[in-house]
């Protein structure tokens, strides 16, 4: 059978344009924003490009959640309006990588420690609704769960089971297609790879190279279930303060010089790099790769663009080496 390519996507999130602010902005003008922006990523070379995810992770989801007159009971979104908005700006015969927050980010954003799995189960159903959604339109390539606080959030006090469960429910409608799982940690990648929904495990190698040794090949190939590797640090914080620990500067007051040593920093080598030792430890069940997380946090719409263009120069210097 022959090896499936790898290729190459992004989490979501991304810097708005200098003097932008969402809050007040029509409908109109924020699609063209988003649509802008996805523009942009696919300029800069990402191959299945997130749609722009420029509002709250949680928000988005939550707030038509909770809204009445958007649910049919108490959390369960109609189906009817489980829309995502963003995918209105892509444009027709595009397909995106929708990414959806997941069952247990979600619950905790609303509920913290506590234990009512009753809700737990039907935010996955709502979530598993705006996916359906996004699959009806035909505009999803591949689809995502955004589970970032799994293995690290102590307010998380639901049994493995009752995780599982949920994210078997969330990711019904994936089944056949590819759907990753977006974790953190990865202490919780066995137990995403025995989700019959979930085949692609994202984890964020790059700024945690150790990560990879948690994933055991082998459970990836009993399962069916593939590795998405991060190559490029997204953590601009710990970038930057690394940097300036260096030059015993504070290049926040240096933009343009901190945006030079970022792309320095994370140049196509050092990601190319990152790319092999992923290759040698999981061979054809890796099958994604791209930056750790998403670039919202990042001073400017510019660097984001560059660490995705060095991401991309990064990949095809892989692929000279692995036609």
């Amino acid at each position: 059978m022959e090896q499936e390519r790898i290729f190459f996507d992004d989490i979501g999130s991304y810097p708005l344009p200098r003097g932008v602010r969402l809050d007040g902005l029509s409908r109109d003008r924020y699609l063209q924003l988003v649509g802008q922006v996805l523009a942009e990523k696919i300029r800069a070379g990402v191959e299945i490009p997130t749609y722009p995810q420029l509002r709250d992770m949680i928000r988005m989801f939550m707030d038509p959640i909770k809204d009445p007159d958007m649910t049919e009971s108490p959390f369960l979104i109609r189906r009817e309006k489980a829309e995502i908005l963003e995918l209105q700006a892509v444009p027709p015969g595009q397909k995106v990588r929708v990414c959806v927050t997941g069952p247990v980010e979600l619950y905790i954003s609303a509920f913290a420690a506590t234990h009512y799995t009753d809700i737990l189960y039907t935010l996955a159903e709502s979530v598993s609704r705006f996916l359906q959604w996004a699959k009806d339109e035909g505009k999803m390539a591949v689809a995502s769960l955004d589970e970032p606080s799994l293995g690290l959030n102590s307010n998380i006090i639901f049994s493995e089971e009752e995780i599982q469960e949920a994210l078997e429910i969330a990711s019904r409608p994936c089944r056949g297609m590819h759907c990753e799982v977006h974790l953190h940690s990865p202490l919780y990648a066995e137990l995403c790879a025995h989700v019959s929904g979930i085949d692609i495990l994202g984890v964020e190698s790059a700024a945690h190279p150790d990560y990879l040794k948690l994933i055991e090949r082998e459970v990836l190939e009993e399962t069916g279930t593939y590795l998405r590797a991060g190559i490029a640090r997204t953590d601009i914080f710990s970038l930057s303060a690394q940097l300036n620990d260096r030059y015993k500067v504070n290049l926040w007051e240096d933009l343009p010089r901190l945006e030079r040593e970022i792309i320095s920093l994370e140049s196509p080598l050092i990601m190319k790099g990152r790319l092999d030792q992923a290759y040698a430890q999981f061979g054809d069940r890796l099958i994604a790769t791209g930056p750790d997380c998403g670039l919202g946090s990042w001073p400017s719409q510019e660097l984001a663009r560059s660490i995705l263009g060095n991401c991309a120069a990064a990949i095809a210097f892989f692929r000279s080496e692995h036609p």
